[in-house]
């Protein structure tokens, strides 16, 4: 890492990369802890050791932008109820726990050494180029080839469902005009349950695919519902009223244009799922 640093100067350093799969988590815990916790006091390390050699005016200039999860807050009771950036942490999972850890060593870093850093916690992403193992693309992919799509428990767990493009154009927004050691939450003001989602995705593919898999007459009669998963959280929803009212960000698309515009992208880029695919199953073998 500081080799990278010292190669590419950036004036910036925005910290996505992460282990995040709640599932994978509860199977193998042991990677979020090595990807979320050493990885990111690893980075932390780095970047601090670069921005302290670092002439005064890019200095000044530079931020470290930690992104990380709602998940970090935990369950929300209430209907009414949402996350808000003083909200107390509770994680439930593996995954939330690494990355609510994650959180910490990056506030403690710039309590302590003075790094610039920023801090967003965002809802649950959807769009292009999203791992075919989440809930969105697995549903899609499973639809197109006739085999079931799996809902946990009775699915009505509740999520705030936030385009990709949108979250691209907050992570800037934070990085640019964001003040220093605050944090962001950022939402798409979408809340739905998880059969709902599915049910969505099922009537797009009805207009936008309608020649089914053989023996398949409606993509809904493929749902399958599983037993839920353990410490499944039932509902997420994020006040992102602070990144409105600061600097000015609020999301352009709602869950009706960016779905639509998900299952059309993952019909027209099938090639891409399979090969992403095939390396799962090389990894794995």
């Amino acid at each position: 890492m500081a080799q990278i640093l010292q190669s590419y100067q950036p004036d910036a350093i925005m910290h996505l990369a992460a282990e995040s799969h709640v599932d994978r988590s509860i199977d193998g815990p042991a990677a979020f802890i090595e990807t979320n916790i050493i990885g990111t006091y690893t980075l932390l390390e780095a970047a601090r050791s670069y921005w302290q050699a670092l002439p005064e005016v890019k200095k000044s200039a530079f931020r470290f932008h930690h992104i990380s999860t709602d998940e970090v807050y935990g369950d929300l009771e209430g209907v009414d109820d949402l996350f808000t950036e003083e909200t107390p942490y509770a994680p439930s999972s593996p995954y939330s726990a690494s990355k609510a850890s994650s959180d910490h060593l990056v506030r403690a870093w710039q309590r302590t050494y003075n790094l610039p850093v920023l801090v967003t916690n965002c809802s649950n992403n959807y769009g292009h180029f999203h791992f075919p193992e989440k809930l969105i693309p697995l549903v899609i992919l499973n639809a197109l080839e006739g085999k079931p799509l799996p809902v946990y428990g009775n699915g009505l767990q509740i999520r705030d469902w936030l385009f990709v493009d949108d979250h691209a154009r907050a992570l800037l927004t934070v990085v640019e005009k964001g003040q220093i050691g605050e944090t962001y939450n950022i939402g798409g003001h979408n809340e739905k349950t998880n059969i709902t989602v599915v049910k969505t995705i099922c009537a797009l593919l009805e207009e936008l695919k309608p020649n089914k898999p053989d023996g398949v007459n409606h993509y809904e009669d493929l749902i399958t519902y599983v037993t839920d998963r353990p410490g499944h959280d039932l509902r997420y929803a994020i006040d992102a009223s602070k990144i409105a009212r600061e600097l000015g960000w609020t999301p352009q698309e709602t869950f009706e244009t960016g779905m639509r515009k998900t299952v059309q992208w993952y019909i027209n880029n099938l090639d891409w799922c399979q090969h992403i695919l095939d390396r799962k199953l090389q990894v794995k073998n």
